[in-house]
């Protein structure tokens, strides 16, 4: 396992939702042509990946992606949380409302 050394110039760390001292380090490594994504805990590398600079759209666009749905989606729940379900909702056998 490797220790910590200064992020390059371009560079981000986010910190895991689980906490616990766990972060993912972004580098760009403009030399070799890469995005290195490194897993670290308690300021020792656990794990690395190295990204072609080619790739880096498409992981772009999954991330984006991912974040759209998220937001519709926490959209659709606070509708449906402040005004209740849609008046053509049916309730179902348990007891739960199913679009129609």
């Amino acid at each position: 396992m490797v220790t910590a050394r200064p992020l390059p110039e371009t560079g981000s760390i986010h910190l895991d939702a689980r906490g616990d001292d766990r972060a993912l380090r972004v580098s760009w490594h403009h030399e070799s042509a890469l995005v290195v994504l490194s897993l670290w805990r308690d300021n020792l590398c656990t794990g690395s990946f190295r990204l072609a600079v080619e790739e880096v759209p498409d992981l772009i666009e999954m991330l984006r992606t991912g974040l759209d749905e998220a937001y519709d989606d926490r959209r659709r729940r606070r509708r449906v949380t402040t005004r209740g379900p849609s008046p053509s909702a049916s309730p179902t056998t348990d007891g739960h409302a199913t679009g129609a």
